[in-house]
């Protein structure tokens, strides 16, 4: 049976075939994309972050449109401030939402969209750095722009050789590069990440101790010489199942769980000091690491509290395991 006829009484091999032709022809062009990238790459970068308080506005017509967006998006998301503006739109008035302290970056597979013609000149017109992606290196976008990064002619990975494919995988790949570079020349932290990601599983994930620690007087803190009768009110009121016991400085020495408490169980419990009962050297954190290391830690030890210490090692707060589940961190 040859390979047709196979594929024609196996309509899922069939399928699995295009899909996966596709996306080796995808992968091998960003395979060198990446190998013909140069200092123009570089040289982009630099027009994009060309001035204090600019931003980068991405543009673009059809499928590069949609590239654009996620772009655009991706530039915002990791530090760069960035917004698309409808090449169309821009026609009709939304070239106010470009200013001279901003960046353009044009997306045009052909470079000869001829939506783009306004937002160009317009850019042209009043000094505004004009970066392209495009395929033509002779094209009306690339010899209008202050560089053009050329996307390497693979073709497109449909049958046709028609539908946006190849093309646009590229361009998307390339935004993407460009917001990670730059994400790289600015130092963008995860704690940056946080700031601009507040909602979602990705803020839940970067969420620290300092977020979701109780603090002041809502800490279960006794002193060494407290009745073990003082421990088990503040244990109660407190509610976390521990009290913390620090010395005269005010640094963390032990703590009293109700393991402690079973363990020391006896008719001279109440009569004891804090020091007696407590279990010295605790575990404890820093406010300013991740909440879901500080859940590592507490499942990893089968415990269910940790005291949150400064520097000095002095209590400034107490993290409980389920303040981690209510924030969604896991």
């Amino acid at each position: 049976m040859s390979q047709d006829a196979a594929l024609q009484s196996d309509p899922v091999a069939a399928d699995l075939l295009v899909a996966r032709r596709l996306l080796a022809a995808e992968a091998e062009a960003l395979t060198v994309l990446a190998s013909r990238l140069n200092g123009d790459f570089c040289r982009a970068l630099d027009i994009l972050t060309r001035s204090e308080g600019g931003r980068v506005i991405v543009t673009g017509m059809g499928k590069s449109g949609h590239v654009g967006r996620k772009i655009a998006a991706t530039l915002a998301s990791t530090g760069t401030p960035s917004m698309y503006v409808h090449p169309a739109e821009a026609s009709h008035g939304d070239l106010g939402m470009v200013t001279r302290h901003d960046a353009l970056l044009a997306l045009s597979n052909s470079g000869e969209t001829a939506e783009l013609t306004d937002i160009v000149t317009y850019s042209r017109r009043y000094g505004i750095p004009l970066v392209a992606i495009t395929s033509r290196t002779e094209s009306s976008l690339a010899e209008a722009a202050d560089l053009a990064l050329i996307l390497p002619d693979v073709g497109e990975a449909c049958p046709m050789g028609l539908a946006p494919t190849t093309s646009t995988t590229m361009m998307l790949a390339l935004g993407d590069a460009l917001a990670v570079a730059l994400l790289e020349r600015k130092g963008f932290s995860s704690a940056d990440f946080q700031i601009y990601h507040p909602g979602g599983k990705l803020g839940r994930q970067l969420m620290k101790v300092s977020d979701l620690m109780h603090q002041g007087e809502a800490v279960p803190l006794v002193a060494p010489a407290s009745p073990m009768s003082e421990v088990l009110l503040v244990m109660t009121q407190k509610a976390f199942g521990c009290v913390g016991v620090v010395d005269e400085t005010g640094a963390l020495i032990g703590i009293i769980t109700d393991g402690d408490l079973r363990r020391h169980m006896d008719a001279a419990l109440v009569g004891r000091k804090a020091e007696e009962v407590m279990t010295k050297g605790p575990l404890s954190i820093r406010a300013g690491i991740l909440a879901a290391e500080a859940l590592r830690v507490m499942n990893g030890k089968k415990i269910t509290s940790l005291f949150v210490l400064d520097e000095a090692k002095r209590p400034v707060g107490i993290l409980h395991l389920h303040d981690c589940l209510r924030a969604g961190v896991a």
